[in-house]
């Protein structure tokens, strides 16, 4: 394995799997998350990801957000709190060394590190405790200068996260670049750049990482901020996004990603496809 950029011809060709959804409901910032933190009520807590894992979410993102003025104490409840009700991957979302580290060592699912900046210094840092406890996870493309405007400066940052974790021998089926998608009602001339930077950085290495992006910034503060989501993730499938954080629940936003990946020939045509994806992907364990 090793960096190999524009070194295929179809690099979408090695990514068959549908698109890997981390529930985004588990934030301090919606109102009955938070409410479940300061009143520590766990059921409200489990109810809700257990709605995400019934809507068929793949693996559950965790974030104290503002919430509470003790994110380690309290990210550590959440992730005890909820797995008890489900064995599925735990997105660990927090910016800060000690509490994701916290978390994982309470953790018994499958772990999401949520995540690191493609900093040389942080990737040092993250990358091995990735390594020591068998987990995946996100890179993004920020660097010390903070958010590349350009495609090439995306792309390098990302080969600089992928270089890293194969250097800690992290397979890159663990690894999930985050170009980080901007609002486009504030930076649209972001929106094409951030949908070129996905394509190329499937040629970053053989097999590819995954591509992952948080959803919701796209139509943040935007009128028409479902539609304008809806149509940017198609075109994002097409052009291999292949993980998004959103929310499980969202029919609309699932509807569009599930036509896109069938319009790609992910799946087998039926007048029924949407009926037949929310039966093998709507779950609980």
């Amino acid at each position: 394995m090793g960096i190999c950029k524009m070194c295929r011809s179809d690099p979408l060709e090695e990514k068959e799997e549908r698109m890997f959804v981390i529930g985004e409901r588990l934030n301090g910032m919606f109102l009955d998350v938070r409410k479940g933190i300061q009143t520590k009520d766990k059921s409200i807590i489990q109810k809700v990801a257990l709605d995400q894992v019934k809507a068929g979410a793949n693996a559950l993102d965790i974030n104290v957000g503002p919430a509470s003025d003790k994110p380690l104490e309290v990210m550590v409840w959440l992730v005890e709190a909820v797995q008890e009700v489900t064995s599925i991957t735990l997105s660990i979302d927090t910016p800060k060394f000690d509490v994701m580290k916290a978390a994982m060592q309470v953790c018994k699912n499958p772990i999401l590190m949520n995540s690191t900046k493609g900093e040389e210094a942080k990737l040092d840092k993250y990358m091995p405790l990735a390594k020591e406890y068998n987990a995946s996870i996100i890179g993004l493309t920020i660097n010390e200068k903070g958010i590349p405007k350009t495609v090439d400066a995306r792309v390098e940052t990302a080969a600089l996260i992928a270089a890293k974790a194969m250097e800690f021998g992290i397979d890159m089926d663990k690894l999930y670049i985050d170009p980080i998608v901007m609002p486009a009602n504030v930076a649209q001339d972001q929106a094409p750049i951030v949908l070129e930077a996905i394509k190329q950085f499937a040629y970053l290495s053989s097999p590819p990482p995954h591509i992952v992006v948080g959803l919701s910034n796209l139509g943040q503060g935007a009128k028409e901020r479902e539609l304008l989501t809806r149509i940017w993730l198609s075109m994002a499938v097409m052009n291999g996004l292949d993980a998004a954080i959103m929310d499980a629940a969202d029919k609309e936003m699932r509807d569009a990603f599930i036509t896109a990946e069938l319009l790609m020939n992910k799946a087998i045509y039926s007048d029924s496809y949407i009926r037949a994806y929310d039966a093998s992907h709507n779950h609980i364990d």
